[in-house]
């Protein structure tokens, strides 16, 4: 079962959320509030697996609370998915680059919604396509590569590249013609070299460092 928490400052918003999440059968909405110092505390509390959050909140906004629940200085960081109809770039960047693994569009409809709170629970991360080509063209314009202690290997460098075209790890070991776990092994190499969290950055890093173009 998927533990989400919301947090909207839209009531119609929360409680349409949770009609739609409620009606998973491998989903369970354990909290909905309507501003971020609520959701903070409510998600270090209940811990869920997926917390649903909002740009623009009172008291602090989604930004700052992803910061707080998953940001590079968190210990034991939570999966946080922001859903905003702020269709911002400097939204987009802000809150992956504070640890977000997911970033939709409130009009992106409730597929979308559900597949990205699937995709975080299991650790990877789902962006909203429209937003993915700006992101990734914006990436694309190759910086200094951060030098690695470690290279990738030749076989992780196709992981990445994948990766950074969004496909899942069944579609990387299929294009790549090896096991599923041959996959996870070459994924859990390429976070420890990198020093990446999760698959978004990943992909950034492979935008930045001119590997994919």
């Amino acid at each position: 079962m998927i533990r989400v928490l919301i947090a909207d400052d839209q009531e119609l918003v929360r409680t349409g959320f949770q009609m739609i999440l409620d009606a998973q059968p491998d989903m369970e909405v354990v909290s909905a509030v309507s501003d971020g110092a609520a959701a903070v505390a409510e998600a270090r509390r209940l811990r869920p697996d997926v917390c649903l959050l909002d740009i623009r909140m009172p008291k602090l906004d989604g930004l700052e609370v992803t910061r707080l629940l998953a940001g590079p200085g968190v210990t034991d960081p939570l999966r946080v998915v922001i859903v905003t109809t702020f269709d911002l770039d400097e939204y987009v960047y802000g809150a992956l680059r504070s640890g977000a693994t997911g970033f939709l569009l409130k009009d992106s409809g409730p597929t979308l919604l559900l597949e990205a709170i699937r995709a975080a629970a299991h650790g990877d991360a789902l962006v909203s396509p429209s937003v993915t080509v700006r992101l990734l063209q914006h990436l694309a314009q190759p910086a200094a590569p951060r030098p690695l202690d470690e290279p990738l290997t030749d076989r992780e460098l196709d992981v990445v590249r994948l990766i950074a075209r969004g496909r899942t790890n069944q579609e990387v070991a299929a294009e790549l013609f090896v096991s599923l776990s041959t996959v996870k092994t070459h994924l859990g190499s390429i976070f420890t070299k990198l020093g990446a969290r999760n698959r978004v950055e990943i992909a950034a890093w492979a935008w930045e460092s001119g590997v994919v173009n």
